[in-house]
């Protein structure tokens, strides 16, 4: 496969994991206080769906890079990993935008 076709594998997962990145803060940090202080459920209603939907496209999108790009299990098993510990997938970014080629 072409170095460019990694790139732009790696800048998919990029992309789609800050976006799945800001939409779960956003749903613990502004959502959840809405809903459970305020009464506000609508709120976590509609970011929930947001947030699952970037969710998902995520692990896809994880799944897709580790079959294109030949990753082990435990690469794999880490940019997973990120989608459910908050802050995690903007630390992956950043590991995945100094050394792509360590993923």
């Amino acid at each position: 496969m072409p170095v460019s076709q990694n790139y732009r594998i790696i800048k998919q997962l990029r992309f789609i994991g800050l976006a799945e990145g800001v939409s779960f803060i956003l749903l613990l940090f502004v959502a959840m206080p809405l809903k459970y202080f305020f009464g506000y459920a609508a709120a976590v209603k509609v970011n929930g769906w947001i947030h699952g939907l970037l969710f998902i496209s995520y692990l896809v999108c994880a799944v897709r890079s580790a079959y294109l790009l030949h990753w082990n299990f435990a690469r794999l098993l880490i940019a997973m990993t990120a989608a459910v510990v908050p802050f995690a997938t903007f630390v992956l970014d950043r590991k995945l935008k100094r050394n792509p080629r360590i993923y």
